[in-house]
């Protein structure tokens, strides 16, 4: 399982355990998995998808580290 957190300015958008996080990087959309090499990556405007949810950002920064996964983001208005 991994640890997701999403933060924008405004407030925590959602914390908790999932099974993958797909986020729309600036090279083109990835998928984190339990496992996954550490990386900090920029965030292009898209959608973030994590065990069903999906949530329209429009830009941002994701880094993951040992099964944690924190997301920055601005949200679409």
């Amino acid at each position: 399982m991994l640890n997701l957190k999403i933060v924008s300015p405004e407030r925590i958008e959602f914390t908790g355990s999932v099974e993958r996080v797909v986020v729309p990087g600036t090279q083109g959309q990835f998928e984190i998995l339990t496992g996954h090499a550490p990386i900090i990556s920029t965030l292009q405007k898209g959608v973030v998808t994590y065990d069903g949810s999906q949530l329209a950002i429009l830009g941002g920064f994701v880094e993951v580290q040992k099964n944690e996964v924190s997301l920055c983001v601005e949200m679409k208005e």
